[in-house]
């Protein structure tokens, strides 16, 4: 019962009774970012409580003023302690720790992937067994790609990314239980009573008051610059800056200047930048105090009235608080007299001031790891457009050995240049030595290649321990290449093995220097081409065999010229023709024989010899074969493919563009990828590259000339003969032909830029060639403006409750939004306009049935469409959609949920596509 203060403390624990345990003491701190911690020191008539029933159990602290409830306090029970037995009394002392505080007790290492913090947040609250919570989030919180927790506690993990997002928590009690809330802005904190300043001529029937208070303002950085580095965008600086408010009273010279900020994108930095400076100047002003009021809790804010001071008679927010609470009745005999007393102390900020915590250490990674390259099922090598990996880390309990098990895994190669350098893939199943940079586990690049048991070295060790080799292995095959280097003294060797082809490029000359034999065996043809002289000395013998004909075919004259003799031995026939005369010269002797017959010329005159010797009597000349040979066979041409063009991301164009400086260098041999606009003042736009002729390898393009500023322009390409402007009108073109390049560009996917361009001139959203990125993105945002203002003017449409949309979520590059719809709670955000329909033919593998709650923001287009009359709603950008339910093909009513859905009449024929129906609720 209450004593004359009207006061009184009240404990309730688990199951036991509630006069079981009194409450003789309590001690409780409380602040924002942190679990609360309540201290109880108790009596019982009872020397024997079981500590079973109390421990781990759900407790709460009542405190009462006659007889009205002023504060409440739930939590779990931590521990429990039994102290001195009296004469009627057992003295127990009990803490008190709020759900959140389970966390702590959990260490672990894991991976989070393409999800937000606020749903990170809410996967470790519900793996404790945390359903009452709440985010109160004003600002928009980006999706983080990677996020890692690190042989942490999943509250000091919680503690870290709610700090780097700049969350603040705080708990708030009801009946039985508590909840925790996180927000990002003062404006989420709740209204607290009204507090009298008292100078101690007042007591506690005329309400709650504030007994003390004390002010303080302390120097504090004044400004926050973060820096980092993305290697999409590696000109752009990617730096911010945020200045703080109320510097009146100190220097504005006192930077805080960070890298890296851990960010990848502006709009994060900024974000993360003016975090950092509201926790670096989270006590810049702050207040101190003592109350007599219970219900100050952290997450509210309280008016302070009548302080002599009038400038401090303002709304101050509460950041931490000690309550303290005596109740001596409770020891009876053994207590004393003294009455049942309630105080607290507390620290403040002014309630407009969003305070955020400091940013705790985060885990460091402690030198390099090992990790296991993984991929889909199937697949030999799987990367990226970047050469980029997936990986298994060994700690990583939760990954599942695919392509799912991390996020794309920087590569380092031993030399990296503009579309120059060398690549090694690695490839799935190989072992990878991974660094991380500045020792963030959210970093990691592939650093080095090991072998280990299962992946051994290409030769047996130590046998070969002289040989160097590079080899590879076939994909999706069997074989390999290799180049071998043999060291081993009075062995040494280059070897070379290639499991099909070897195809060589020289640009200039070739020279080789063989000092001992060179052997070639090449078991089918050799083909060869010399385009200019081929020269050959032999200054020993040369012997040639062949085992066909040999065609010798000589365009101008073949002059031969022999030291000794010419020997020539045909087995049939030996047939010579001139087109005009044969001479034939010898020094001393000239012999033609044939059998027994002979014709002799020779210094002492002409013999001839011959059963009869014929003169003008008859018979005929023999005649020859003739030339038959062949002409060669003519080598195929022998090039090194040209790369493809380097393709970079839209913002890295745009970043780029506005810092005018190159993002990448083109190799000589390939042609140049399409340029982006031209903006005045840039650099010119080369010309094309010169066609490649057959025969041989391209060469380098001249320089191009250096044009005059403005010159080399393209005219707008004019979309229409009217001018257009008007919201309705834009929202008209966009329904037409104006969406692929619009929901490209919000999508941040691919357009063709040329295109934007001449449709914003048209538009009369630019009057002239963009100058810089940042115009261009003006005008773009004006054109979105435009269509989201003619959507806005269409009437609502009541009538609907649901609409349809077709997705193709089972190819691979939709993978990560084929995870986000199939996931039931998930929230998806749409940045592009979306269409639907409400009737829908059965196309693609997937079909979305969208919920429309009331208020919601698709339109019908109608007649305000280009094509008059057509039945689709469209929705304005950013339109955020829960997953409400996922049905597969397989499931019994799978069927009976397709047939209630309103069809085209030519759905029957593609019903058979779909292969899971999705439930989705605009939100």
């Amino acid at each position: 019962m209450a004593d004359s203060t009207g006061l009184q403390f009240t404990v309730k624990v688990g199951t036991l009774p509630e006069s079981t345990l009194v409450v003789a003491e309590f001690a409780l701190d409380e602040g924002l970012n942190q679990p609360f911690n309540l201290r109880l020191e108790l009596a019982s008539s009872q020397p024997d409580i079981d500590f079973g029933a109390v421990l781990d159990q759900p407790c709460k602290l009542l405190v009462w003023y006659n007889g009205e409830l002023q504060r409440r306090v739930c939590g779990v029970v931590s521990e429990f302690a039994q102290g001195d037995s009296g004469f009627r009394r057992t003295r127990y002392t009990l803490e008190v720790k709020p759900a959140l505080w389970r966390l702590s007790l959990r260490q672990n290492s894991r991976i989070f992937q393409a999800q937000k913090p606020d749903e990170i947040l809410s996967i470790l609250l519900q793996e404790h067994g945390i359903t009452d919570y709440a985010f109160a989030l004003k600002n928009e919180h980006a999706q983080r790609e990677y996020c890692v927790q690190y042989r942490e506690t999943d509250l000091d993990f919680v503690n870290r990314l709610a700090a780097e997002e700049g969350l603040f928590y705080f708990h708030e009690f009801e009946q039985g239980k508590h909840r925790i809330v996180f927000a990002d802005d003062a404006a989420a904190l709740t209204a607290g009573p009204e507090l009298f300043f008292n100078l101690g001529n007042r007591s506690l029937e005329q309400g709650p008051y504030v007994r003390q208070f004390h002010y303080r303002e302390a120097v504090r950085p004044s400004d926050v610059e973060l820096k980092d580095y993305s290697f999409k965008t590696p000109a752009y600086g990617l730096s911010h800056k945020k200045v703080g408010a109320e510097l009146t009273h100190q220097r504005d010279t006192y930077q805080h200047f960070d890298y890296p900020g851990r960010y990848k994108l502006d709009p994060s930095g900024k974000a993360f930048a003016q975090h950092r400076l509201d926790a670096l100047r989270n006590d810049a002003v702050t207040g101190s105090g003592k109350s007599n009021c219970a219900a100050l809790l952290p997450g509210q804010y309280f008016s302070l009235t009548e302080h002599p001071n009038g400038n401090l008679n303002t709304d101050w927010q509460v950041v931490r608080i000690q309550h303290t609470g005596l109740q001596p009745q409770a020891l009876e005999e053994e207590g004393g007299s003294g009455p049942t007393v309630y105080h607290n102390e507390f620290g403040v900020v002014k309630a407009s001031t969003t305070w955020r915590a400091l940013m705790p250490a985060r885990p460091m990674v402690d030198g390099p790891q090992i990790a296991m390259v993984v991929g889909p099922e199937g697949e030999e090598i799987y990367c990226d457009e970047h050469g980029w990996v997936k990986l298994q880390f060994p700690w990583d309990r939760y990954g599942s050995s695919n392509d799912q098990s991390s996020c794309w895994v920087r590569v380092s190669q031993g030399w990296a240049g503009g579309q120059y350098g060398m690549m090694a893939i690695p490839r799935i199943g190989h072992e990878v030595i991974v660094s991380f940079l500045e020792g963030d586990p959210d970093q990691p690049i592939v650093t080095g290649r090991t072998f280990h048991a299962t992946n051994r070295p290409p030769y047996e060790l130590p046998a070969n321990k002289t040989r160097t080799v590079l080899r590879t292995e076939t994909h999706q095959g069997e074989g390999f290449n290799e180049l071998r280097f043999e060291d081993q003294a009075g062995q040494e060797e280059i070897y070379i093995h290639g499991q099909k082809d070897l195809n060589l490029l020289i640009e200039n000359d070739a020279a080789w220097h063989i000092k001992h034999d060179q052997h070639a065996d090449i078991d089918n043809e050799r083909v060869t081409r010399i385009k200019a002289n081929d020269h050959l000395t032999v200054e020993g013998e040369k012997r040639d065999q062949i085992k066909g004909d040999y065609s010798l075919s000589v365009d101008a004259s073949l002059h031969q010229k022999l030291g000794q003799s010419l020997l020539v031995d045909a087995g049939s026939e030996v047939h010579h023709k001139a087109g005009m005369k044969i001479v034939m010269e010898a020094g001393a002797e000239l012999t033609l024989k044939v059998g027994g017959s002979f014709v002799k010329l020779d210094a002492g005159g002409v013999t001839l010899s011959g059963g009869s010797i014929k003169m003008n009597s008859g018979g005929s000349p023999g005649s020859g074969s003739g030339w038959g040979g062949k002409a060669p066979i003519l080598p195929g041409n022998v090039e090194v493919p040209a790369p493809p063009p380097a393709t970079l991301p839209v913002p890295a164009i745009h970043k780029s563009m506005e810092s005018m400086a190159p993002l990448a260098k083109f190799c000589p041999l390939a042609p140049p990828p399409p340029a982006p606009p031209q903006f005045a003042g840039g650099p010119p736009v080369p010309p094309p590259a010169p066609p490649q002729l057959a025969g041989g390898p391209s060469m380098p393009p001249p320089p191009p000339p250096v044009a005059a500023k403005g010159e080399g322009k393209k005219p707008a390409k004019k979309w229409a003969t009217v001018e257009i402007s008007k919201a309705d009108e834009a929202l008209r073109y966009y329904s037409a032909q104006g969406y692929t390049l619009l929901n490209n560009y919000l999508r941040d996917h691919p357009y063709k830029q040329r295109e934007a361009i001449d449709t914003l001139l048209s538009r009369s959203y630019l009057n002239d060639e963009p100058t810089s990125a940042s115009e261009f993105d003006q005008a773009m945002k004006a054109y979105v403006a435009d269509v989201e203002a003619g959507l806005a003017k269409l009437p609502a449409s009541p009538g609907l409750s649901f609409v349809y949309r077709g997705l193709a979520l089972d190819k691979p590059e939709l993978a990560a939004l084929k995870e986000q719809f199939t996931g039931v709670g998930n929230i998806v955000v749409e940045p592009g306009f979306m269409s639907t329909s409400p009737e829908k033919a059965w196309v693609n593998d997937t079909l979305l049935r969208i919920r429309l709650p009331a208020g919601h923001g698709g339109r019908l287009l109608g007649d305000a469409a280009h094509f008059k009359g057509e039945a689709e709603m469209l929705f304005p950008t950013q339109t955020r959609l829960r997953v409400d339910r996922v049905v597969s093909s397989m499931s019994g009513d799978f069927d009976t949920l397709l047939n209630t859905i309103p069809t085209s009449d030519n759905a029957s024929d593609n019903r058979s596509r779909i292969k899971r129906l999705i439930e989705v609720s605009v939100l």
